[in-house]
């Protein structure tokens, strides 16, 4: 079982969420949908690794969790990647980067150490002044209806660059993950359909079974064995 120790906001313009989490014996684990990149380091039978993930447009179970497991991850904001490692190409997968040395991997040719919760502003600032991480301010815009001097056409393809996703596929996955939130926390489905802004229970249904991969009776009563991934605190989409 992955028990998740830490997940604190960070005052980084580029950075989301910080996340630390360890495991406990072996359990299924059920990886869900989510909209941002994520760059995680995985402590393992004694070796260190670093993944970069993109967005994922659907649950995926991904078999019991290793045990003796540690975790730490920089979940970075809509709309931030690693510019040699474009959103789009990570799409419901992520690449492990080549180990350098035991403490160190490579990155576009250089050996970078790895970070730590504690140095993780200082990590992701570095690699923004070497041109490495990126972030399009145009997403956060769109998102927010304040785009007034671009066509919409070039919004959405400023979008997809940048995230991977359309705004649309944002937004869905953003709603999702809120609704399950207010489950777990015991809302009831009448109410999570009118908070999370869903037509109806059929439709939100659909939503967590492809986003999420449990219905909502599932996620309120917790009457699944399978673990699910991170849920970072979000709200939709305006």
């Amino acid at each position: 079982m992955i028990l998740f120790d830490e997940e604190r906001p960070s005052d980084s313009p580029f950075i989301e969420r910080i996340w630390r989490s360890h495991s406990e014996g072996m359990a299924p684990f059920l990886s869900i949908a989510v909209s941002r990149c994520d760059l995680v380091v995985t402590k393992l039978h004694g070796k260190v690794t670093m993944t970069v993930r993109g967005p994922e447009t659907r649950a995926t179970p991904l078999g019991d969790s290793p045990s003796d497991g540690e975790w730490f991850g920089i979940l970075l904001k809509l709309g931030t990647y690693l510019a040699p490692l474009p959103p789009g190409n990570l799409l419901d997968t992520g690449v492990t980067l080549p180990e350098a040395t035991s403490n160190t991997f490579w990155l576009s040719g250089s050996a970078w150490q790895f970070p730590t919760s504690d140095n993780a502003d200082v990590f992701v600032n570095r690699l923004a002044r070497s041109g490495l991480l990126v972030r399009d301010p145009v997403v956060e815009a769109a998102l927010q209806g304040q785009i007034k001097d671009l066509s919409p056409r070039s919004v959405q393809y400023r979008f997809l660059q940048a995230t991977g996703i359309t705004q649309n596929m944002a937004r869905q996955i953003e709603r999702a993950r809120y609704a399950t939130l207010l489950l777990q926390q015991g809302i009831s489905i009448h109410d999570t359909i009118l908070e999370a802004g869903y037509y109806d229970q059929p439709h939100l249904t659909r939503s967590l079974q492809r986003f999420i991969g449990q219905t909502p009776a599932q996620l309120l009563h917790h009457s699944r064995p399978e673990q699910l991934s991170f849920l970072y605190k979000t709200t939709p989409f305006p």
